[in-house]
């Protein structure tokens, strides 16, 4: 499985305009939190599961997202594909399945990212495996200012 993008659509009228994803099933996340960085340019990565699947929409400013395959946690190969998506919110929800590391950079001084996970937080960090933000590093075309 891939990380899949699950498009926003929208609809306007006199009113306003309401966006919405009518495919995407949320009815495995029990909880969510929310990151704002306070530096542009900020990398915060890579965080890998092997249970834990995320979903991840941007609400604020735009972010460079980025998912690689974890085939072993306990030594990754560096040359796995990594897969970028460049996301605003009227972007979408980025589906990020298991067995996959995550990471993000806000590519805006104004930004926040909100994470939806099918794990419990004390389930979560069991099955929380970090690796150098720079291991893969997409983010280097960006100029990144800091990297977590």
């Amino acid at each position: 499985m891939e990380p899949i993008l699950y498009s926003s659509q929208h609809s306007s009228d006199h009113r306003g305009t309401v966006f919405f994803i009518n495919d995407l099933d949320l009815s495995k996340v029990v909880r969510s939190y929310k990151v704002s960085n306070k530096q542009l340019k900020t990398v915060r990565a890579w965080h890998g599961h092997k249970e834990e699947e995320k979903w991840i929409s941007v609400e604020k400013g735009k972010f460079l997202v980025c998912a690689v395959p974890i085939n072993n946690f306990d030594s990754p190969n560096k040359d796995s594909e990594v897969f970028t998506f460049t996301l605003t919110p009227e972007s979408g929800i980025l589906h990020i399945p298991n067995n996959f590391a995550n990471g993000a950079m806000n590519l805006t001084e104004d930004n926040s990212i909100r994470y939806y996970s099918s794990l419990t937080l004390s389930d979560s960090i069991n099955d929380d495996f970090r690796f150098e933000s720079d291991f893969w590093d997409p983010w280097k075309t960006y100029s990144p200012n800091l990297y977590e």
